[in-house]
């Protein structure tokens, strides 16, 4: 056998065998969150099942305990590698090669009397995903980025109104380099509260109330918020998240 067609053949043998790891990667993620969906499910009819017998007087009504499962809940998001990537014109970072096909958007920032610009670049399906979850969930953008940066991106991600509040980097706690976030000022009551986000640090808080997402740079293939929806749509029931999202540390 040749050279070259030892090479070719290896190169293939490589390729097939990435795309086999990252298949059962993308299964397991899928099959935890159906694990957890699931959970979520038997835990809502469960305590349906014993809910104590109520006689109700004619003309009063009483709310029932089954009311108390679909609350406004609050669903914060992380912005960078979580919905988007930006990489700032000009930096290294800028040659990282992305595929065309993703969604991207020039932006000028004006900071400390220069002006700088980035590409940012929608992760895919986030658009569907916002729309979507829109419909559960008061949504909050929880950023550690400067608000000069986040406040445009966060305007082309919501140009239909769906974000209901903006926290950046001075509502973040500096702790050993790292930025922590601090669900409460979103939602006081930490039953009704949760953090998608891809760094796990961001949690320290609150570790009870966090859901952590694959980082996002270019893959044009992502389906990470698409397979988190099943996982939202069921947690929105619980009557307190941090019962299910405990279990989901658990299996971590």
């Amino acid at each position: 056998m040749s050279a070259t067609l030892t090479t070719s053949y290896s190169t293939n043998i490589t390729a097939t065998n990435n795309k086999t790891r990252l298949g059962k990667k993308r299964t397991k993620q899928f099959f935890h969150f159906i694990y957890h969906y699931l959970c979520i499910i038997y835990r809502f009819f469960h305590d349906l099942l014993f809910i104590p017998h109520t006689t109700i007087q004619k003309k009063k009504t009483i709310p029932s305990q089954a009311s108390n499962y679909y609350k406004n809940k609050t669903l914060i998001l992380d912005l960078d590698e979580t919905l988007v990537h930006s990489v700032r014109l000009g930096s290294e970072a800028s040659f990282t090669q992305v595929s065309p096909s993703v969604i991207h958007k020039s932006i000028e920032v004006q900071s400390d009397k220069q002006r700088l610009f980035y590409e940012v670049y929608k992760r895919p399906h986030v658009d569907f995903f916002l729309k979507t979850i829109s419909q559960w969930y008061r949504v909050v953008i929880y950023t550690a980025s400067m608000a000069e940066y986040a406040d445009p991106v966060i305007d082309w991600l919501d140009q239909e109104h769906m974000i209901s509040q903006r926290l950046f980097r001075q509502s973040c706690v500096l702790r050993n380099g790292n930025y922590l976030k601090d669900v409460t000022l979103a939602e006081e009551d930490l039953c009704k509260v949760c953090l998608v986000d891809n760094s796990p640090v961001a949690f320290d808080l609150y570790k009870d109330n966090g859901i952590a997402l694959p980082t996002w740079i270019s893959n044009p293939n992502d389906e990470s918020l698409l397979d988190l929806l099943p996982f939202l749509d069921a947690l929105r029931f619980a009557a307190d998240v941090r019962s299910i999202l405990k279990l989901q540390h658990k299996q971590l």
